[in-house]
């Protein structure tokens, strides 16, 4: 999402007159730097930002989406890292994948596909997911480029009979957080669709006045994701207000959004405070729980809320003490192993070293 943003920060204030494409990664096979989903957003005066590869495509991307934009014509290219052609772009960088990218011109006159990135990027949080059209017969009312945004069945009533058929593949792509081309039966012939699921960005609730809440919350800032900070206003200096998303004070803990990607994070260095935090941020369901601390600080707590007649349930959910072991000293580096924990488990990955890993490091088609 804080490509998305930088995205759409960078074409609101454009100059009025250059013309702008979206360069989008909708097919990955085998490995890529970036995976699909991965945007680009192209000036015809040079300038870009966001990116779909680790730098090696964009030169190539932005000449090809500067030609479209001339053309008004969208199109596809791919891109094959894993041929021998000294000619091929890509080739001895080690990429060692096929990449599909979508070349987008945007018509300004028309709803464009700036404005559905923004509506996603600025409403609730909530899954979205959107539909962009790569492929489609010549008598198709859905030309190449062409993005929806998915709302319901009512929303896929431009599929005709295949809208079912489409809702059950966007259903299971939620579910996996899955975005991929799939292909539709139209009377006209066949559409190819890239199905792409955007989850909300990871939401890390900490609970905690010190000094060490700020580098946790410019970490946070950095990755893109969204921050609450559980403190008493009056106890935190002015410099949170700004950067943090929302500023919670303690009586007010309920009114906390949360959902399945959210973390919360128990760092008040006071005993009696996280103790009492720590059965009410279980309570929120919410995938994870951690707290700051040694091992044993957190099992007293238990046992004393044990002998309080509240009962901390064993579960995978509480992550105590809290962060990878990276050697962690500084309160920017626990920042650092504590995010690192979070994004591993709303992955579903266990936080090894990628070398010891058996499995290709993203999930192949």
């Amino acid at each position: 999402m804080k490509e998305i943003r930088a995205i759409l920060d960078t074409y609101q204030h454009k100059a009025p007159g250059v013309g702008a494409a979206l360069a989008t990664v909708v097919h990955v096979e085998g490995s890529s730097y970036r995976r699909t989903g991965a945007r680009m957003l192209i000036l015809d005066n040079g300038t870009w930002v966001g990116g779909i590869s680790g730098g090696c495509l964009e030169g190539d991307a932005l000449k090809r989406a500067r030609l479209a934009i001339a053309q008004g014509k969208p199109g596809m290219v791919t891109y094959d890292t894993t041929n021998e052609d000294d000619y091929q772009i890509g080739v001895g960088l080690g990429c060692n994948g096929v990449i599909s990218v979508l070349l987008a011109p945007i018509d300004p006159e028309a709803p464009t596909p700036i404005d559905l990135l923004s509506a996603c990027a600025n409403g609730p949080r909530q899954t979205n997911v959107l539909l962009t059209i790569l492929k489609a017969p010549a008598d198709s009312n859905l030309p190449i480029g062409t993005m929806l945004r998915y709302d319901g069945a009512d929303s896929l009533t431009l599929f005709g009979q295949s809208a079912n058929e489409l809702e059950q593949t966007i259903r299971a792509f939620v579910k996996k957080g899955k975005s991929a081309p799939v292909s539709v039966n139209v009377p006209s012939g066949v559409l190819e669709v890239f199905v792409e699921v955007m989850l909300p960005v990871p939401h890390v609730v900490l609970l905690g006045q010190q000094y060490d809440v700020y580098p946790m919350v410019r970490l946070v800032n950095e990755l893109g994701w969204q921050t609450t900070v559980v403190a008493n206003p009056q106890k935190v200096t002015r410099a949170l207000f700004g950067s943090a998303n929302a500023l919670v004070a303690p009586a007010d803990f309920d009114n906390i959004t949360v959902d399945d990607q959210t973390a919360f994070v128990l760092m008040a260095h006071d005993f009696n405070t996280d103790k009492a935090n720590l059965p009410r941020a279980l309570a929120t369901g919410a995938p994870f729980v951690g707290v700051l601390g040694p091992r044993v600080r957190t099992e007293r707590m238990i046992d004393e809320l044990a002998d309080e007649g509240i009962v901390v349930p064993e579960t995978d959910r509480l992550h105590a003490p809290i962060g990878l072991d990276i050697g962690a000293v500084s309160p920017e580096e626990i920042a650092l192993s504590v995010m690192a924990e979070i994004r591993a488990t709303l992955s579903g990955r266990n936080g090894s070293f990628l070398r010891l890993r058996q499995a290709p490091i993203h999930e192949r088609d």
